[in-house]
């Protein structure tokens, strides 16, 4: 199965495909952050996304999407930075895969395009946290509660002023990550 993970730096998703078999790649305008550095696409995802995919996992930029910065909404949508970040969602969901994911914070996609598929909490998949994430689906199931734990701290929202604070906020956990590649594998190998 050939597995595309856009937008996507770390290689938490990526990785877990790969361990499962999956022919498994990340794509990002940024170079991997993971340890072994690849299978890594270095640029825009819209390059590659008619290149015989069976399942694509999006995580778009949030930054002028994510009703959190909605104080700023004003000035992205007078720069036009708003309306171009829902024409990339627009397109990643619209791609020629025919299994599709698409990851987001509660954003402004919800009235613009259309209501996600599912929200779901890091605390639903072992980790003590809490951080809506919706999910936009494209011919997937939902994904279902793999380790549910008591904690229930906003740790990235609570994250210290910095450089790099919107990497550490876009990072998908690992219980996620491990999540999508062993339910939707499962999924898609008895189709």
């Amino acid at each position: 199965m050939r597995v595309l993970v856009a937008c996507e730096f770390s290689g938490i998703v990526r990785e877990a495909f790969r361990a499962l078999g999956c022919d498994a790649w990340s794509c990002d305008v940024l170079p991997s952050e993971h340890p072994y550095k690849g299978p890594h696409l270095e640029g825009d995802v819209r390059l590659w996304l008619e290149d015989n995919w069976d399942l694509m996992i999006a995580h778009p930029p949030c930054t002028d999407l994510a009703v959190s910065g909605a104080r700023w909404f004003p000035a992205k949508r007078a720069s036009g930075a708003q309306q171009r970040a829902l024409a990339f969602v627009s397109e990643l969901l619209s791609a020629p895969i025919p299994h599709i994911c698409l990851e987001n914070p509660v954003s402004v996609i919800s009235s613009a395009i259309r209501k996600p598929d599912q929200i779901i909490q890091p605390w639903m998949f072992g980790h003590g946290e809490v951080k809506a994430t919706c999910l936009w689906l494209k011919n997937l199931p939902h994904l279902k509660p793999t380790e549910i734990v008591e904690g229930r701290k906003p740790r990235v929202h609570h994250a210290s002023p910095g450089p790099d604070r919107w990497k550490e906020r876009s990072r998908t956990l690992p219980g996620i990550g491990q999540a999508m590649a062993t339910q939707w594998t499962q999924y898609l190998n008895s189709l």
